[in-house]
């Protein structure tokens, strides 16, 4: 299924063409592909250089997979289940100096919005989720105390048959994309008021 963004501006054809899916093809993702998508997160800008991300992933077929599904929100759960490679996303609290880093949450968005476009140039498709019990999963796989458990993503090809969802969530994956008006958005040299 294609769904194209309705863009105001040209853009990018990887950026219009990015869509967030609840069901993938039955299609394995090969770890050379896992890793080039690690690879072009690895890449991304971020404060002072210190890249504060990290990922833990997991492949359908691991004991892994199965906990990391476990502690997502039931929502969730339904369809994740579909997706062939869950990620979790994480960053890093402090700088290596001690001091608090701000900035580590837009690094880690930049690193993720670098493996989005990567994966869409792949034919593969992302779906980021916060509904996820970050502590018990944190707990779980013995992350060390100053880094943060952030979200979930679910890998796969684009295919899947959107019939074997739920039936609300197949009207939502048939429906059209939307966005906020661009003017609600950015305006110059004023705040835009709400």
């Amino acid at each position: 299924m294609i769904k194209e963004a309705n863009t105001t501006f040209p853009i990018h054809p990887l950026i219009k063409s990015r869509w967030s899916p609840r069901v993938f093809a039955d299609t394995p993702v090969s770890d050379e592909a896992i890793y080039t998508l690690f690879e072009a997160a690895r890449w991304a800008a971020s404060s002072m250089n210190e890249q504060p991300w990290r990922f833990i992933y997991a492949k359908r077929e691991s004991d892994a997979y199965k906990i990391i599904l476990k502690h997502l929100a039931e929502f969730n759960q339904q369809w994740v289940k579909n997706a062939p490679v869950i990620i979790l996303t994480a960053y890093k609290e402090k700088f290596n100096s001690g001091k608090e880093n701000f900035h580590a949450l837009h690094d880690l968005g930049l690193a993720m919005g670098n493996l989005s476009l990567q994966a869409q140039s792949m034919g593969l498709a992302v779906h980021h989720m916060a509904g996820l019990d970050w502590k018990k999963l944190q707990e779980i796989f013995n992350v060390q105390e100053g880094f943060h458990i952030t979200t979930a993503v679910a890998v796969g090809y684009y295919g899947g048959d959107p019939s074997v969802l739920p039936e609300d969530l197949e009207e939502s994956e048939r429906a059209p994309r939307k966005r906020l008006p661009l003017n609600t958005l950015a305006c110059e040299g004023k705040w835009i008021e709400q």
